[in-house]
């Protein structure tokens, strides 16, 4: 069985490595840099900031993917699969925040922050719609 590859899910997918190569590098180099020297005031705010840049990058891909997608069903399956993400992050942060406000759970998140359970619900997504519509080909 051959997987659904349309010129723009390509294009999506070579966003997503390039995007995901700079974030492990900005993230290790961040990392290493805050535990190996004094960078402090405007230069640590933006070595700091920078990791989140191709996460954000990643957020555009995935909308831009949806603007490209030709195919009316598959842009309807991706719809699905990022209601299906923000439905699951606003429900996993809500719930932290209220656990938090009540301190039974300390405060913070751990770098567990929204990005990630957008991503994680957009796994669940995709499995979700595998299981109502089944495999596409």
């Amino acid at each position: 069985m051959t997987m659904y590859k349309s010129p723009a899910i390509r294009r999506y997918t070579i966003r997503l490595v390039v995007l995901m190569t700079l974030y492990v590098i900005l993230i290790f180099t961040a990392g290493w840099t805050f535990r190996h020297s004094d960078i402090a005031g405007v230069p640590a705010i933006a070595l700091a900031i920078a990791p989140a840049l191709p996460i954000i990058g990643v957020f555009w891909a995935v909308m831009r993917l949806l603007v490209e997608e030709s195919d009316e069903f598959m842009r309807m399956l991706q719809v699905r699969q990022c209601l299906f993400a923000t439905g699951f992050c606003l429900t996993v942060m809500t719930i932290w925040e209220f656990l938090q406000n009540y301190d039974l759970v300390p405060a913070g998140n751990g770098g567990f922050g929204a990005a990630f359970f957008w991503f994680v619900g957009l796994g669940f997504g995709a499995i979700y719609n595998r299981v109502t519509i089944g495999p596409i080909a």
